[in-house]
């Protein structure tokens, strides 16, 4: 069973920067026609798709995203991480990684993250 595990430091200070990691039990994350992909959910909204790492290590970030978003990858440790820039209180939520392979999804069990000072 594929599991992806989200880990980061819960609270972080304005204009930092956000660092989380997935770490992926169960299957590589270098394995074909693998995807893994970051979420959030701020308190009270929707989810907001942040960006996905394939298995061959390119990314693709959302636009929203894109000028300070990092996706990168440990295949030692075979941990997916994101980095986010410059963050604001606007960054508050619920981040999820979520690995796609084939067409079945696992999802981790999120990592709250709190922008405050």
């Amino acid at each position: 069973q594929v599991q992806p595990q989200e880990s980061g430091p819960g609270l972080v200070k304005p204009s930092q920067t956000l660092s989380l990691t997935c770490a992926v039990s169960g299957d590589s994350i270098t394995t074909g026609n693998t995807f893994w992909t970051w979420i959030r959910q701020p308190p009270g909204k929707g989810l907001e798709w942040i960006g996905y790492m394939a298995y061959e290590g390119t990314s693709v970030y959302s636009p929203s995203f894109k000028s300070r978003t990092s996706i990168s990858r440990d295949t030692t440790k075979n941990q997916i991480i994101l980095q986010l820039d410059s963050v604001t209180p606007e960054d508050t939520g619920v981040y999820y990684c979520q690995g796609k392979i084939v067409r079945t999804d696992y999802w981790g069990q999120g990592a709250q993250v709190i922008v405050s000072s």
